[in-house]
């Protein structure tokens, strides 16, 4: 029998009972579109969490209080307990060759209302003028902190887009005065919007002169983060390690008390999470294939239990072992074909409708949809052998007098 002919016996076959191969392949369609719908949804997330992380600075390392580890955050419980970073801390960062900028910060957060009776509750930032440079903010409108605001403890604000709105909605709020922890500020400036959440939610915040918030908001006198922005890309890694010596110096302390981190540990830690995550998910989809496999075996072990004498007289005429198995093996494979060729589609129609509603950009990639289409291959072929190694080993006598 050539190809042709094998197939023409197969579409025959499966279409004599359309409603339970209809079931059978409905098992891989829904294996194949969830394996390719979390991959897809996987792969939109790392890359959301990427633009995301390039998008708080230029070449930015974190300073912040305590200890990381990687994968378990802060783990000092002594050292890394009491505020560590101090004003001074930044001064010394900025005298290290290959520092482009540093921008201290002290963030809080403080019950903010505005003259129109609007209150949100949200992060308030001090900072310095060097902040909008290294974290790469821009205004929608007005000015940002002057080195002038920060001298003379000056009582001004910058709106992140979603507290803008959540107090003047759509009145102009530059020139209008908000109130943070019974204090009264005047709007300088409103950030243009990032969208999404970000890292560290660059819409819902305000800022304000670093010592302001020091000395009149928060009353301390320490620094809850550093930003360093490095000159050259390439010395990130340098750089970091000189901050680190310099500080431990200046702490004086046998073992740093701080921690210092680039944008690439942050992404290779966020990324690593996020691919375990997809693999656990695409795994779990991945039993329903399984599932439809075992489904694809039981029905070709009936469907030769039921042509036990068809097998019997083709083999009397002459049809040849490998003819049978060629046969009900390809029955499977084909079953499994249009199953994994559905899949895709639906699976990539997932996939849209997910990008479609603004729950996360997803990217269906080429190795999901090769992969999907091997696996649908893989199952034809294991899960249909077992059957199809039946048919062609049954004696054509015996078969012929099945009843």
């Amino acid at each position: 029998m050539n190809f042709l002919d094998i197939f023409e016996e197969t579409y025959i076959a499966l279409s004599a009972n359309k409603a339970r191969s209809g079931l059978t392949i409905l098992g891989i369609v829904i294996g194949i579109s969830s394996v390719i719908a979390m991959v897809s949804i996987g792969e939109g997330a790392k890359n959301s969490i990427q633009s995301s992380i390039e998008g708080l600075g230029s070449n930015l390392l974190t300073i912040f209080p305590g200890v990381v580890q990687p994968g378990r955050g802060i783990v000092s419980s002594g050292r890394g307990s009491a505020p560590s970073l101090k004003n001074e801390d930044a001064e010394i960062i900025r005298e290290i060759d290959g520092v482009a900028e540093v921008a201290p910060e002290v963030s809080r957060r403080f019950q903010i209302t505005a003259p129109t009776g609007n209150n949100t509750n949200t992060t308030v930032n001090g900072v310095t003028p060097a902040y909008d440079f290294v974290r790469n903010l821009s205004l929608a409108g007005g000015v940002f902190i002057s080195e002038a605001n920060v001298r003379s403890l000056g009582r001004v604000a910058i709106l992140g887009a979603t507290v803008a709105k959540d107090l003047f909605g759509e009145t102009e709020p530059l020139g209008k005065t908000i109130r943070i922890n019974k204090v009264n500020f005047n709007v300088i400036g409103v950030l243009a919007a990032k969208g999404g959440a970000g890292f560290s939610g660059p819409d819902d915040l305000v800022i304000v002169p670093l010592s302001t918030m020091q000395k009149i908001l928060s009353g301390v006198d320490y620094l809850t983060t550093i930003y360093v922005s490095v000159a050259d890309k390439d010395r990130m890694t340098e750089i970091q390690n000189a901050v680190t010596e310099a500080l431990v110096e200046k702490h004086r302390v046998p073992e740093p008390d701080f921690s210092v981190i680039s944008q690439a540990d942050i992404l290779g830690t966020l990324s690593q999470v996020v691919t375990t995550f997809t693999v656990f998910l695409a795994s779990i989809a991945g039993i329903s294939l399984v599932v439809g496999g075992i489904g694809i075996m039981n029905m070709m072990l009936t469907t030769v239990t039921e042509r036990i004498k068809e097998i019997g007289l083709r083999k009397a005429i002459g049809a040849k072992k490998r003819d049978i198995n060629r046969q009900f093996l390809m029955e499977a494979v084909l079953l499994t074909f249009i199953g994994g060729f559905i899949g895709v589609v639906l699976g990539w129609l997932i996939s849209f409708a997910v990008t479609y509603l603004g729950v996360i950009q997803t990217q269906v990639s080429a190795s999901s949809v090769l992969l999907a289409f091997g696996v649908s291959a893989a199952i034809g072929i294991i899960f249909g052998y077992y059957p199809a190694r039946r048919a062609a080993s049954l004696n054509p006598i015996e078969a012929l007098r099945y009843e």
